[in-house]
């Protein structure tokens, strides 16, 4: 295991600063570079030191943090000094797709670094919530040696050696999450325009959540043998979707996202009916319908 206390963390945005603050807060020595001085000289304040470049900031430990857009950047980045990679471990914990990611990776090792993928499930920039942790792959034995060192960051969670598998499951839950920023925004926007206190709706909502594990079972369990599907409740889907529309539309409020739910329970009845057997909105999305 590493006996390592140090880390430089490159890229300062919300999330970066997150990072810095946890390494320190931890008793890491952190050192930091990022394109802008402002955001330096506020983490520098806390206790971080400066790196003036990316080479001085890869020099200055074995091991790197990068919290960046996206993959792109690593390219800007790292590539202002990639002799200065040859020996050294790159933690990329930016977004991107799982392709990307695997591409990034071999991108590094071709420099002669190691390299590890991270996906860090948090709220929002808040990486010391109880329900904040981080995806990690790659090596495992890349992994391991350096795990301690990363852990002040969030709790971990190691996929396996595919690189991409990080990003896999990050970008899988943020497609969940996604859509229910959008649903919870019109059902406020419902509430709201139909002249009540979303404060005294929002216990409801959150009761109504408890459910949503037992949903992810059931649909989960369903969708691995090809999927929930009865044309009965297909039906019923699309009318329930017409009811929420309605409601929405009657106060004002777009219901274009709830119309395009709509669109997947038609699809499904139509499938079902063209082919006389049910078929499930899974296989639609999934494309073997």
């Amino acid at each position: 295991m590493s006996e390592q206390k140090s880390v430089s963390v490159l890229g300062l945005g919300p999330m970066g600063q997150a990072m810095v603050r946890a390494f320190l807060a931890a008793g890491v020595e952190v050192t930091v570079w990022n394109r802008g001085t402002a955001k330096v000289d506020a983490m520098v304040e806390l206790g971080a030191k400066r790196a003036a470049t990316v080479a001085e900031a890869l020099a200055a430990n074995e091991v790197s943090v990068l919290s960046l857009t996206h993959y792109a950047a690593m390219y800007d980045v790292l590539g202002q000094a990639p002799e200065a990679l040859a020996g050294k471990v790159i933690a990329n914990l930016s977004s991107d797709s799982p392709e990307q990611a695997r591409k990034g990776a071999a991108w590094v090792r071709e420099r002669g670094a190691q390299f590890l993928s991270g996906g860090v499930m948090s709220a929002g920039d808040n990486i010391a919530h109880p329900a904040s942790y981080i995806f990690y792959s790659g090596p495992r034995e890349v992994f391991d040696a350096h795990a301690e060192l990363l852990r002040p960051l969030s709790p971990q969670e190691y996929l396996g050696a595919d690189d991409g598998l990080a990003q896999i499951y990050y970008q899988a839950l943020l497609t969940v999450f996604h859509p229910w920023l959008l649903a919870f925004d019109q059902a406020l926007a419902v509430i709201a325009r139909s002249g009540h206190d979303i404060d005294q709706f929002i216990p409801f909502a959150v009761r109504s959540s408890d459910a949503y594990p037992y949903f992810m079972q059931e649909f989960a369990t369903a969708n691995q043998n090809g999927g929930w599907a009865d044309l009965a409740s297909l039906k019923m889907m699309d009318a329930g979707a017409q009811h929420i529309i309605d409601a929405s539309e009657e106060v004002g409020v777009d219901a274009t996202f709830s119309h395009l739910a709509q669109s997947y329970w038609r699809k499904a009845v139509a499938a079902s009916e063209a082919t006389g057997k049910p078929v499930s909105t899974f296989e639609l999305i999934r494309g073997t319908a």
